[in-house]
């Protein structure tokens, strides 16, 4: 399922079964769900979004978030907030994937991408 026309979806369960770097599951007009799958090792990468805001729900493994001048430890449970125009990057301090979900107001990906890893992602810009 590239992009979900279903508007009530096990998000949690559909983020723990992800394996890919990025997923985009919805897109609306004013708000993005995407899962992620972040490999041992590996990180988001450094970034800001500027005219977006971005919640990122953490669902299995444990990982470092820094968001602005700010670093802690994240792990299944957690939420990061990401105001619009904030420096952010997650890695991935575990054993096994660091899966979450997040959600991009307004959306950040065009509707239906996915990429299998961060090599991937990087190379389409």
């Amino acid at each position: 399922m590239s992009t979900s026309t279903k508007l009530t979806l096990p998000v949690v369960d559909l983020a723990r079964e992800n394996d890919e770097f990025r997923k985009v599951v919805w897109t609306g007009e004013e708000t993005q769900l995407v899962l992620m799958a972040i490999p041992e090792g590996g990180e988001i990468g450094g970034e800001v979004h500027e005219g977006h805001d971005q919640l990122l729900y953490f669902v299995a493994g444990t990982g470092v978030a820094k968001i602005g001048e700010t670093e802690c430890d994240v792990a299944d449970g957690d939420v990061s907030i990401v105001p619009s125009g904030t420096f952010h990057n997650f890695r991935n301090t575990g054993s096994g994937m660091l899966k979450l979900f997040t959600t991009y107001s307004p959306p950040e990906h065009e509707p239906g991408t996915e990429h299998a890893t961060k090599a991937e992602a990087d190379a389409e810009g």
